[in-house]
């Protein structure tokens, strides 16, 4: 009787070891599948485990700032991005401005040229408003489809590595 007592304790820990692997495996697919959330759950399960939040993020469609096809930004972009210039002047540190995913193009670019030059032309902007250039830090473009499929997707946020 003492030998089946210790292998129902035995297998007791087993089957509480596999609930928790079961949990964090549910929990890294909910966190894979999220996509363009991602960033936005990362940052409260953080807060939740006492970590700094993730703080003056924005990710904006380029096709809600960009007239269709082109890199000339609509007057209610501009507006958009003067009011991020001012949200954002103030602070300290460094600003990155990066680009996720691409919006099809036919006329004068392609799906490339055209998510750089809208990722240039919003740079542009900010510094037009008085960001100052050596605060401005461009990543590079991820082809990753932006907000699943939902076009090209600018992330402007404070940088995460000085600028030299």
């Amino acid at each position: 009787m003492a030998a089946r007592s210790a292998e129902s304790r035995r297998s007791r820990w087993a089957i509480s070891f596999a609930d928790l692997l079961l949990l964090l495996l549910g929990f890294f697919v909910v966190l894979y599948s999220s996509g363009a959330r991602r960033d936005a759950l990362l940052g409260s399960v953080g807060r939740q485990f006492g970590g700094k939040p993730m703080e003056d993020v924005v990710e904006l469609r380029a096709a809600e700032l960009f007239v269709p096809e082109e890199a000339m930004l609509t007057p209610a972009g501009a507006a958009r991005l003067y009011t991020l210039a001012r949200r954002f002047g103030g602070k300290a540190g460094g600003m990155e401005v990066a680009s996720r995913g691409t919006d099809a193009a036919r006329h004068r670019f392609d799906d490339w040229d055209l998510a750089a030059a809208r990722l240039g032309a919003v740079a542009r902007a900010l510094k037009a408003q008085g960001i100052g250039s050596e605060r401005l830090l461009i990543r590079g473009l991820d082809q990753a489809d932006g907000q699943g499929g939902k076009g090209q997707v600018i992330r402007i946020a404070p940088a995460r590595t000085p600028r030299k």
